[in-house]
């Protein structure tokens, strides 16, 4: 049995407890997490949202985060511009980065999720619009998923990592985190967790609607 925190990361918050910068340092997880011996199993972009993983058990804490578990990640990505059929099936199939090509992805276009305001917000231009795609990819590249919509020619406004695994965003507000246990040596799975707190940091916003998305 081990505890694992899911955590949704807000904007602009390093997914670490300190930060290394003297000048200026930036928000990290000391001041939303004050759970002693939890640690980040794998991280999320300071300027990403969402599900954060951490837990207290060595063992768990390396089958989430290693690249040969290949455990999926789902992304709510708002891009800029109106996303082509074409881009979709390249990001399917895997697209050309300067570290080598990416495996195959499931991508499909969604409508906007129902989500909470950003902080500050997204740019907005009357001119150009902005789509939403699901991305799920099974390895970590540095901002893979930034550099793939980029490389399709649809730069990323908007990132949100809404599940790892079969853990997911739901119910949970920027700065909320609950707290499941883990039923080992079996492969972590939302059907064998048991939800135990879910304590909130945020004001109240608007929570994740996963019937945003298509099935």
């Amino acid at each position: 049995m081990a505890d694992i925190i899911l955590f949704n990361k807000p904007f602009q918050v390093l997914s670490q407890f300190t930060d290394e910068r003297a000048n200026n340092p930036r928000s990290t997880l000391a001041e939303w997490i004050k759970k002693p011996d939890f640690y980040p199993a794998g991280r999320l972009d300071y300027d990403s949202e969402g599900l954060l993983l951490l837990t207290n058990h060595g063992p768990l804490q390396h089958r989430i985060a290693s690249p040969q578990t290949k455990m999926p990640k789902t992304y709510w990505v708002q891009v800029e511009g109106e996303i082509s059929a074409e881009a979709i099936d390249q990001l399917s199939k895997g697209v050309n980065l300067k570290d080598g090509p990416t495996r195959p992805a499931k991508a499909q276009r969604i409508e906007p999720p129902s989500l909470w305001p950003r902080t500050p917000p997204v740019r907005h231009r009357e001119t150009i619009p902005t789509s939403w795609i699901e991305l799920t990819i099974s390895e970590g590249r540095n901002r893979q998923v930034r550099r793939m919509t980029a490389a399709v020619g649809y730069p990323t406004l908007r990132l949100i990592r809404y599940k790892i695994g079969d853990w997911t965003l739901d119910k949970l507000l920027p700065g909320e985190f609950r707290i499941e246990q883990v039923h080992l040596p079996d492969a972590p799975s939302a059907n064998s967790t048991q939800t135990r707190r879910t304590h909130s940091r945020s004001p109240k916003a608007r929570r994740p609607n996963r019937r945003s998305a298509p099935k």
